[in-house]
């Protein structure tokens, strides 16, 4: 599994019009998917999630994580992510899991997620979303489990 983050003023995810996720200060996790992903690597990313050190301590040096900072996580399943674009100029989606596994596996990681930290708020899996957000910093990293 892969996750880009965004550390975030704010964030929110729109779909039809109607605001299905939001978070204040926090971060935006875009979470892809991959074939042989399985649930120790969902377990993976969510530990790298809410233990990432990627907010400023009292000296404004990057040593503390979203629970220390009190974050919101907003997770978004992001097929692209899996992309293989090393060849050509068409990226390849098949690394890819299958939207069933996909679904799958982001379920379990939201359902963890939400069982471990009480700020997590999600998109729609498989939806045309509109992710609307404020970078701080700008702060992104690419987290792989």
């Amino acid at each position: 599994m892969k996750a880009l983050i965004q550390r975030v003023k704010n964030a929110s995810v729109i779909v039809d019009g109607m605001v299905v996720g939001a978070i204040d200060q926090g971060l935006l996790a875009l979470v892809g998917v991959e074939k042989g992903d399985n649930e120790a690597d969902a377990e993976k990313l969510l530990h790298k999630l809410l233990h990432y050190r990627v907010f400023s301590d009292n000296d404004g040096k990057m040593n503390n994580n979203l629970q220390q900072a009190n974050g919101g996580l907003l997770l978004v399943s992001q097929f692209t992510l899996a992309a293989d674009t090393r060849k050509g100029l068409r990226p390849s989606f098949s690394s890819a899991a299958p939207p069933e596994e996909g679904e799958r596996l982001f379920d379990y990681l939201v359902a963890n997620a939400r069982a471990g930290w009480p700020n997590v708020a999600t998109g729609q899996f498989g939806a045309d979303m509109q992710v609307v957000l404020v970078n701080d910093g700008p702060v992104t990293f690419l987290l792989e489990s």
